[in-house]
């Protein structure tokens, strides 16, 4: 036997036997994935379920695994008729399982016609070969596809707004469990934040989108493996198993397959492929939607790749490039997130204890910006080290109303020489005093920057907690304390200009995300849609 025919699953080892199947093939190859076995004989395709239950998917019993393939070809034959050929039984007598052969039924498999590999879209782009024309005639044939669709009231029901925050929020739900392997938790928080803003910001929008009937019986799984440019052009494996997902707005569908021509490194090819759907289509939201819906399908496919790491016969080299796949998915999501425009000087202010240097130093993490804090230029200018701690009386040594007033004129000039660069940065700083608020904001106005003011507030007693906490930790830059933020919130002038609040009295993530979302929703406040 062969490695492959000594699969674990004794039904797999049985169906990779050639005398298994009715065609007779010379030879049978396996394609696995999280949720089918694909056997392969040159002439068929036999996808068998496995008898698995993600929630969103339910094959966990025969009955089910049998609906689902019934299923799959009848929404199937929509896009390509000629390649599903119907449902076939797999039968089991003693040890041998075969194809429609002698035995009990013990599984059941959808039978296709094998569509040559080197034709697909994914092939004709990794060799280079697919072209312009190709895109525009792909392009039409969704836009025809999508106006025939199935449409109506149940329909936008089922896939409006709660659907789409369902589908979307759920993504993040489902891949907690990935945070560190696929994914950084910073960027999770990030694509999470931005998606629940956009929800948030645009609900009135998508509300509209299923009342003009945007919404339809749509494919769902529109990327470039799927299309296979053959006698025609062949669309395959739309979602069956979940209503849900399949029913979406015709710009979810169309954007996956942009999505993934950007990520195979065909902007151009993607931009055409828009055009000439939007000639055909004439979708007045569909700019408004596609690099939102980009995020949506970039963050699924990064999803279902880090689905099969729990794939137990998964080799460990394999394991690695799944991992980066999924990796590579997630950037891709993150390259269409625009938090500001660029330049941005944010300026992440509160009393001691708010948070707001772990707040700053996130974000500046995040976005790879020059994080310029007064605890630290306040200990340059004064010629000590970082970390060395001064307990003086308020207002006095480097924390006299002088030396402040020097250190956030340093901070400013450091971040003026930046934004000059055309590079943003995040100054960090109690800013109790309205004039150093607007200091700042006139050295971003003179560069003709952005400004965000965030301003961290938790409640008192839990910035008490924090601040006797950080007094027995070491390596702590800040010198605040307990009777300093009692003076700092006596003296707070209140801020006048518009600003972002966030609370911090959580976790650090928490406050990260918070941050994330409000910074998101501002941003697209200042987007005019028409």
């Amino acid at each position: 036997m062969s490695a492959m025919q000594q699969h674990s699953n004794p039904l797999v080892a049985g169906l990779l036997a050639r005398r298994a199947f009715p065609d007779a093939p010379s030879s049978v190859e396996l394609v696995e994935t999280h949720i089918s076995y694909i056997f392969l004989t040159g002439k068929y395709v036999y996808k068998v379920r496995k008898a698995v239950d993600f929630g969103f998917l339910d094959f966990s019993t025969l009955e089910k695994r049998l609906r689902d393939c019934q299923r799959e070809v009848e929404l199937n034959r929509r896009l390509s008729p000629e390649v599903y050929l119907g449902v076939v039984e797999v039968r089991k007598e003693g040890d041998r399982y075969s194809v429609e052969g002698p035995g009990d039924t013990v599984e059941y498999a959808v039978r296709m016609r094998q569509l040559p590999r080197e034709r697909a879209m994914s092939e004709l782009l990794r060799r280079g070969e697919f072209t312009g024309d190709m895109v525009r005639r792909v392009a039409r044939r969704i836009a025809a596809f999508h106006r025939e669709a199935e449409g109506g009231e149940r329909i936008a029901r089922l896939s409006g707004y709660p659907a789409v925050r369902q589908n979307i929020m759920e993504n993040f739900s489902q891949t907690e469990c990935y945070i560190g392997r696929t994914i950084p938790l910073e960027e999770y928080l990030e694509l999470k934040a931005y998606s629940a803003a956009f929800l948030e910001a645009r609900r009135p929008l998508l509300e509209e989108r299923a009342r003009q009937g945007w919404m339809r019986d749509c494919h769902g799984d529109l990327h470039s493996a799927q299309i296979f440019m053959e006698d025609g052009i062949h669309i395959i494996d739309c979602i069956e198993f979940n209503e849900r997902l399949r029913y979406c707005d015709t710009a979810a569908d169309i954007a996956f397959l942009a999505m993934d021509l950007d990520y195979h490194h065909r902007r151009d090819l993607s931009r055409a492929l828009i055009e000439a759907y939007q000639e055909e289509m004439k979708d007045p939201g569909l700019a408004h939607l596609l690099d939102f819906y980009k995020v949506y399908r970039a963050y699924v496919r990064g999803k279902v790749a880090g689905f099969r790491l729990d794939m137990p016969d998964l080799a460990e080299k394999d394991r690695e490039e799944v991992s980066e796949e999924a990796g590579r998915y997630f950037r891709l999501a993150r390259s269409y997130l625009r938090p500001m425009s660029s330049p941005t000087l944010f300026v992440v202010m509160g009393l001691t204890g708010t948070g707001k240097t772990q707040l700053a130093t996130s974000l500046a993490r995040l976005w790879e910006l020059t994080h310029i804090s007064t605890d630290r230029v306040r200990k340059a200018l004064a010629g000590i080290p970082a970390a060395e701690h001064r307990y003086t009386d308020y207002d006095s040594d480097i924390y006299s109303p002088g030396f402040t007033r020097k250190t956030y004129k340093e901070m400013h000039r450091e971040a003026e020489g930046l934004l000059a660069q055309r590079k943003s940065a995040v100054l960090d700083g109690t800013y109790k005093d309205a004039s150093f608020r607007e200091e700042a904001f006139s050295v971003a106005r003179r560069a003709g920057a952005s400004v965000v003011p965030l301003l961290c507030v938790l409640p008192q007693n839990v910035a008490r907690e924090r601040l006797e906490r950080r007094m027995r930790e070491p390596g702590a830059v800040s010198d605040g304390r307990w009777e300093v933020y009692l003076r700092q919130r006596e003296e707070f002038q209140p801020l006048q200009e518009e600003h972002l609040v966030v609370d911090t009295s959580g976790t650090a993530d928490e406050s990260l995300f918070r941050a994330l979302k409000k910074i998101y929703g501002l941003g697209l406040k200042e987007e005019d849609i028409g």
